[in-house]
C-alpha cells in the first residue's frame, strides 16, 4: 500500500509539473462600472482553477470614448501587453485589422448566440469578436412614487415630462429638496450618442446616417427631439446632467433622488442590493415614444471579447474567450449582475428570469434595439459619433439651437463622407 501511495504521488507530481510548465499568463481588459470588476476577478479565478492559466486583469477607463482611444494607441503600436480586449458592439469594423479570427477556436459555439450580433462581429468573413452580453437602453422608475401620486409608466416623452415635474415638485414640497424628475447621460461622449439616438428615432427623425450612407440627421423631427431634451435641463433634470455618465445617473437615482432614469440593464441588480435605499421600489419599462402609439427606441449596446493578433498566447486567449462567453458564465452574470445574455436559451431559464423579471417582458426591446450607424460608417464611426454628441451637447448646454447645430453637423458629415457616398 505504501509503495502504491508513493507511486501515485510520483505520478501526480509529474502531472502537476507538466501542468505548471504549460501554464501561461494572459491579460484581459475589464471595466469598473458597477459589479464588473468583481465578476472579472471571479471568472479569472475560475479559469485558473480549470486550466492553470493566470489571467491578469487590466482596468479600462470609465467611458467608451476613452476606452477606444486607449485601445487604438495600444494596437497601433503592435503592443502585446493585452491579449483579450473587451470591445463595444460598434467597434468590430474599427478594430478588425488588429484581431484574430475566432471562428476556428469557438468550436461552433458562436451558433448558440444571437445571429445579428454574430453577424455584426463578423468583418470580411472573420469573427473578430465573440458576443459577451447585449444591452439596450431602458427606463427605470420609482414605482412607489408613481403609485403614491396616481401615475403609471410613461408612454411618451410628454408623459414623462409631466409626471416627472409633478412628482418632483410634490416630493420637494414634502421635504426632499434633492429630488429630480429625470436623470440620464448628458456628458459629451458615446453615452450621449446613445441617448440622443433614442430621442431622434422615437420621434421618427431617422438614424443620423441611413443604412445606404445617406445623411439624414438634419430634419424637422430630429430638431424637435433635441430641442425637447434641452428643455429638461434645469427643469426636470439637474444642470449637472450635462456631465453625467452611467454611474453618475445611477448614483442620483439609487440614492433616492430621481423619479426616472435612463440607463442600461446592469443597474437593475445594483438597485436591488441590500444597501440600496430603493430596493423593491423600482420598475423597468421601455423608453417612451415621441407620440402615442409611435416607435419606442432603445439604443443597441453590448460588448464582445476579441483576441489581439499581437498576443503571444492566442490559443490560451481564445480558450479564455470561449470560457467567459459560455452558457454557464453568461447565466451567472445574468443572475448576479443583470447582464443580458447573448444566448437565446437563457431567456427561458427560470433562475435568470427570477433574478431579472423584466428580461421576459422586455425581450422584444432587447432583440429589436436600435443600432448606431457604425456598420455603414465603418472605421469613420468614432468621428461620426464624436461630431454627433458634440452637436447635441451644444444644444443641451444652450449655446446653440438644434436647427443651427444639426445644420452644421450635416455639413460636417458630408465633408467627412464626400456627401454620404464614401464612408
Amino acid at each position: 500500500m505504501k509503495a502504491l501511495f508513493s507511486g501515485v504521488v510520483g505520478v501526480l507530481t509529474i502531472f502537476l509539473s507538466a501542468f505548471s510548465a504549460q501554464a501561461d499568463t494572459i491579460s484581459y481588459t475589464c471595466d469598473t462600472v458597477g459589479i464588473q470588476l468583481k465578476l472579472c476577478n471571479e471568472v479569472a479565478a475560475s479559469f485558473k482553477a480549470k486550466t492553470g492559466h493566470e489571467v491578469k486583469i487590466v482596468s479600462m477607463p470609465k467611458t467608451a470614448t476613452e476606452i477606444l482611444s486607449l485601445y487604438q494607441q495600444i494596437l497601433a503600436a503592435g503592443a502585446d501587453d493585452i491579449d483579450v480586449f473587451k470591445i463595444d458592439v460598434i467597434w468590430p469594423g474599427v478594430l478588425a485589422n488588429h484581431m484574430i479570427d475566432l471562428t476556428p477556436h469557438m468550436k461552433g459555439l458562436e451558433k448558440e448566440h444571437f445571429k445579428p450580433i454574430v453577424d455584426n462581429n463578423t468583418v470580411d468573413g472573420k469573427l473578430v469578436g465573440m458576443p459577451f452580453y447585449t444591452d439596450a437602453g431602458v427606463l427605470y422608475y420609482r414605482k412607489d412614487l408613481l403609485q403614491k401620486h396616481g401615475e403609471s409608466a410613461p408612454e411618451t416623452w410628454a408623459d414623462l415630462e409631466r409626471i416627472a415635474a409633478k412628482i418632483q415638485k410634490a416630493e420637494r414640497d414634502a421635504g426632499n429638496k434633492e429630488m429630480w424628475g429625470f436623470v440620464w447621460q448628458g456628458r459629451a461622449y458615446e453615452g450621449l450618442t446613445c441617448d440622443a439616438i433614442e430621442w431622434v428615432i422615437s420621434n421618427d427623425g431617422g438614424s443620423v446616417v441611413a443604412p445606404n450612407g445617406k445623411i439624414t440627421i438634419n430634419n424637422a423631427k430630429a430638431i424637435k427631439a433635441i430641442d425637447q431634451a434641452a428643455k429638461w435641463i434645469g427643469t426636470i433634470s439637474p444642470e449637472g446632467v450635462l456631465n453625467y455618465a452611467e454611474e453618475d445617473a445611477r448614483g442620483v437615482f439609487q440614492g433616492g433622488n430621481a423619479v426616472f432614469m435612463r440607463n442600461w440593464p446592469y443597474a437593475w441588480s445594483l438597485s436591488q442590493s441590500d444597501d440600496s435605499v430603493i430596493k423593491e421600489k423600482v420598475g423597468v419599462s421601455p423608453l417612451p415614444s415621441g407620440a402615442k402609439g409611435g416607435p419606442r427606441a432603445a439604443a443597441l449596446g453590448g460588448w464582445q471579447l476579441a483576441v489581439s493578433k499581437y498576443s503571444k498566447n492566442p490559443e490560451v486567449a481564445a480558450e479564455f474567450v470561449r470560457f467567459v462567453t459560455s452558457y454557464e458564465n453568461q447565466k451567472h452574470r445574468a443572475i448576479v449582475g443583470s447582464f443580458n445574455p447573448t444566448i437565446a436559451k437563457l431567456y427561458e431559464d427560470k433562475e435568470v428570469l427570477a433574478a431579472n423579471p423584466f428580461f421576459g417582458s422586455l425581450l422584444t426591446t432587447f432583440v429589436n434595439a436600435s443600432p448606431r450607424p457604425s456598420t455603414v460608417t465603418g472605421s469613420k464611426y468614432p468621428q461620426v459619433s464624436n461630431a454627433f454628441f458634440n452637436s447635441v451637447h451644444r444644444v443641451l448646454s444652450g449655446s446653440q439651437t438644434a436647427a443651427v447645430s444639426l445644420k452644421q453637423l450635416d455639413r460636417e458629415l458630408k465633408r467627412m463622407s464626400k456627401g454620404g457616398k464614401s464612408w
